[in-house]
């Protein structure tokens, strides 16, 4: 049995098995499985695909799309530039494992973005790993944003208290890249002004699970567009999949 799977903690939220199991069973792959691995620390991963030779490919989510890059042999260029890794390829041969890692994330957001607007600008809640691939995505588009963290560390970053009306009017696309708000935490949103929203703004939010998360919500009640990780997810996941299998 060829084994693929998800490794970070927590991943109880994660759609990635059903989504690739229905895909196996609908395109007659029977020696075909995903699993999820919960590893409390990045460097387990080397334990993990000595212990499970069967293992030919993951895709890693949080907190460990930075982490994990220390322990892999080889990054994808797009990788390499947004410093953050969501898919691993897993080479076996008589020599030993070798690890080359790549980013999804950045195509899935890339393709389920077409149709914005040209001329429009972004806030980005969050500076994770996710993150990464998002304000790559938007330098690419030669889409202008800001980023907002608990934490700001450079000129292109503010705090969350910073956000006000007159900057939310100047960014009509709104992106969530963390995971408050994911369940089993669905009550919980980021700390944002929703009342500066309007029919004008975009709301974008990562998480998939729930379907409306509490921030799409909030945006959806101040009559602004929205749109979950869904979409996301599956073309970061058959983008994961050409990858294993090239």
């Amino acid at each position: 049995m060829i084994v693929y799977g998800l490794i970070g903690n927590p991943l109880g939220h994660s759609f990635s098995p059903g989504y690739f199991n229905e895909k196996f069973l609908r395109e007659n792959f029977q020696n075909r499985t995903y699993k999820l691995f919960p590893l409390n620390q990045a460097q387990h991963i080397i334990t993990l695909l000595n212990q499970h030779p069967e293992i030919l490919g993951l895709n890693v989510t949080i907190p460990f799309k930075r982490e994990v890059i220390d322990f892999l042999d080889e990054l994808d260029p797009v990788a390499e530039k947004i410093g953050a890794v969501n898919t691993i390829k897993i080479i076996r041969s008589a020599k030993g494992i070798y690890l080359k890692g790549y980013n999804t994330d950045a195509v899935g957001f890339q393709y389920s973005c077409i149709g914005l607007r040209k001329k429009i600008k972004a806030i980005v809640l969050g500076t994770g790993g996710s993150a990464k691939a998002i304000t790559y995505v938007l330098n690419q588009l030669q889409i202008p944003f800001i980023s907002v963290s608990r934490t700001p560390q450079d000129s292109n970053e503010i705090g969350y208290e910073d956000l006000n009306d007159d900057i939310i009017k100047k960014h009509q696309l709104i992106i969530n890249t963390t995971p408050v708000g994911m369940a089993p935490s669905i009550h919980e949103c980021p700390h944002f002004p929703f009342q500066y929203l309007s029919p004008d703004h975009f709301l974008f939010d990562l998480i998939y699970n729930p379907a409306e998360t509490q921030f799409l919500k909030k945006g959806r009640q101040q009559g602004a567009s929205i749109q979950n990780g869904q979409l996301m997810l599956e073309l970061q996941a058959e983008r994961s999949w050409e990858i294993w299998n090239a």
